[in-house]
C-alpha cells in the first residue's frame, strides 16, 4: 500500500463523538497516522507479520493503520468504553480481521501480564498536562515494558529534554534526528521515538501536527504543535530496565 492510499483510508476513519479534556482526547491526523506508519513499515520493517501494540488506541486510527498494512495483529488498549466503540465500528466499516481491542488502565496493568509480549508498541500517548502531569512519561515506560523490539511515540519538541533526562534515567541512549525530505520533497515534522534493543541505522521522516479545536475553551480553530524527531538505544541489561506498570 502506497503512503498516499494509507492516509486516503484513513481519513475515513471516525474520531471522538465527544472528547474527554480529563482523558486528553485528540485525535491523531490521518497525515500524521499515515506517514508514522508508512515510515515504521517501510524504513524499519516493524509492521507486517508483527505483534503490534497501540497503547492509548482511541478510535483506533494507528490500529487500523498498522493492520492495512499487514500488521500480524494489532492490540489497541484504551481505558475509555466509547472510544472502543467508535473502535469496532472502524474496524467493521474497514471489514479488518487483525485487530483487537483491551479496555483498560495502562498506570495499572500488572507487569508479568505483557511483558515483551508484542514485538512493536505504537502510541500517541496524553500530552501529560493539564489533570494529567507526568502521563506521557508513565505511556512510555509501560510501552517500553511490553515491546520486544520497538517502541514508536509521538511526543511535543517542548518535552525534548525532559524526555533526554528521562531517557538517561532509564540507561536508554536518545538521539534527536534532524529533518529530511522525501522524494516528492515534502517536508514532515515530527517526533517519533524510537527505541529499540540492538543498534540500527535510523531514518525517521518529520512531521507537523495541527492540533484542531476540541473543546469549548480552545480559542483558535487549529494550532501547530512543532516536534522533533528522537532515536532512543536501550544499551543496558534488562536487570537494569524493570517493568514499570503501575509505578
Amino acid at each position: 500500500m502506497k503512503l498516499k492510499e494509507l492516509e486516503s483510508c484513513l481519513q475515513q476513519v471516525d474520531t471522538f463523538e465527544e472528547p474527554k479534556i480529563l482523558l486528553e482526547q485528540y485525535p491523531t491526523s490521518a497525515h500524521i497516522a499515515a506517514c508514522m506508519l508508512y515510515t515504521i513499515q517501510s524504513t524499519f520493517d516493524d509492521i507486517e507479520g508483527k505483534l503490534v501494540a497501540d497503547l492509548g488506541c482511541g478510535c483506533g486510527v494507528l490500529s487500523i493503520g498498522a493492520a492495512m498494512l499487514d500488521a500480524g495483529l494489532c492490540v489497541g488498549f484504551d481505558i475509555d468504553d466509547d472510544a472502543l466503540d467508535i473502535f469496532r465500528r472502524n474496524a467493521e466499516e474497514f471489514e479488518i480481521s487483525n485487530v483487537d481491542l483491551i479496555q483498560c488502565d495502562m498506570c495499572r496493568l500488572e507487569p508479568e501480564a505483557y511483558a515483551e509480549k508484542f514485538d512493536t508498541v505504537i502510541m500517541n500517548p496524553p500530552f501529560g498536562t493539564k489533570h494529567n502531569q507526568g502521563m506521557d512519561m508513565k505511556f512510555l515506560r509501560a510501552a517500553l515494558t511490553m515491546a520486544k523490539t520497538a517502541v514508536y511515540s509521538l511526543h511535543k519538541t517542548s518535552t525534548r529534554e525532559h524526555i533526554q533526562k528521562k531517557a538517561n534515567d532509564w540507561g536508554v541512549k536518545m538521539e534527536v534526528i534532524a529533518g529530511k525530505k522525501n522524494k516528492a520533497n515534502l517536508f514532515f515534522f515530527s517526533s517519533i521515538i524510537k527505541i529499540f534493543k540492538y543498534s540500527l541505522n535510523t531514518f525517521i521522516k518529520e512531521l507537523r501536527y495541527d492540533l484542531p479545536a476540541s473543546y469549548k475553551f480552545h480559542k483558535k480553530k487549529s494550532v501547530r504543535l512543532h516536534q522533533t524527531v528522537h532515536v532512543l538505544q536501550l544499551n543496558v541489561t534488562q536487570d537494569r530496565f524493570p517493568p514499570f506498570f503501575g509505578k
